[in-house]
């Protein structure tokens, strides 16, 4: 988990704002955060209606998810000026920012929030979509350091990549794993959050189940999702097993015996345990409590 969480995003769930019946449910759901997006998922003729819907449901929702982030549309695009406005007056969680390609694109974002007094806790996140993006990654996660910048976390866009790339899309993903693991990566250079991209057959939840699993072993904090049917298996896949609970508790056990105090390396069950694991053994205590 990116040192910067202070929150789980095992599971984060698209979620058009067109969707009005959608959005009442939010709350019930047991999501770590929601996107409710006025990109991809809202056709041109409803961008209009869309933001006025979701600025009906911020004003009337009588409580609300783990996190709210909004997904705008590019600024570069006719709606996303009208977008961000919108955004940053409602003062959601986050505002995901799609087709990012510099680190400029978050800056001018970033301006935008401060400008208008929008507070810190609302941040920004960086769709990773395009090739472009990806040459400029390790740029763009940098600005992970500067709290300035807003910049919380990495969502991968595996179908834009693809369609942009002509790569591909393979159900075990063997084009993708590079730039995949390059995110997460970048991410961790930055401390920022790093989501994985979503899977498009929705029904089929023990092949979901198995990238879920995929997504942890890489090093993602969570994955993005386009149906609540895919809650459950995030939420299992992102959280630390009972057998990894153990293992972190012995060690944190261990260092904490008079006889290993400022020791920086000690031995248990016959293996070499550094202070290093130490650390990894708190984070993932710490991860546990959110399961």
């Amino acid at each position: 988990m990116s040192a910067s969480a202070d929150r789980p995003f095992r599971s984060v769930l698209y979620m058009p704002a067109t969707n009005t019946r959608a959005l009442a449910k939010a709350a019930t759901l047991a999501s770590d955060a929601v996107i409710v997006d006025l990109e991809d998922a809202v056709a041109p003729d409803e961008k209009a209606a869309a933001r006025k819907n979701l600025k009906g449901w911020f004003e009337t929702r009588a409580a609300k998810p783990a996190a709210t982030i909004i997904r705008i549309n590019a600024p570069s695009t006719e709606w996303g000026a009208d977008d961000l406005v919108l955004a940053r007056s409602l003062e959601p969680d986050g505002i995901l920012l799609p087709k990012v390609d510099t680190p400029r694109d978050i800056l001018e974002a970033g301006d935008a929030l401060d400008d208008e007094a929008v507070p810190e806790t609302v941040k920004l996140w960086a769709m990773i979509e395009t090739p472009k993006a990806m040459l400029n990654l390790g740029a763009i996660a940098e600005l992970g350091r500067d709290p300035g910048s807003r910049l919380a976390g990495l969502v991968a866009g595996t179908n834009d990549l693809a369609k942009d790339t002509g790569v591909l899309m393979t159900p075990d993903r063997r084009y993708l794993l590079p730039w995949l693991m390059q995110i997460v990566l970048a991410a961790r250079a930055g401390g920022l959050v790093a989501l994985d991209g979503v899977m498009n057959e929705f029904r089929d939840l023990d092949a979901f189940g198995r990238e879920c699993a995929e997504g942890a072993a890489m090093g993602f904090d969570g994955k993005t999702l386009i149906h609540p049917a895919q809650i459950e298996p995030a939420n299992k896949a992102f959280s630390p097993s009972q057998t990894d609970v153990a293992e972190a508790r012995a060690i944190v056990d261990a260092f904490a015996r008079p006889e290993n105090a400022g020791k920086g390396v000690i031995s248990l069950d016959g293996r070499m345990v550094e202070r290093l694991h130490l650390a990894q053994a708190e984070r993932l205590l710490g991860r546990a409590t959110w399961a």
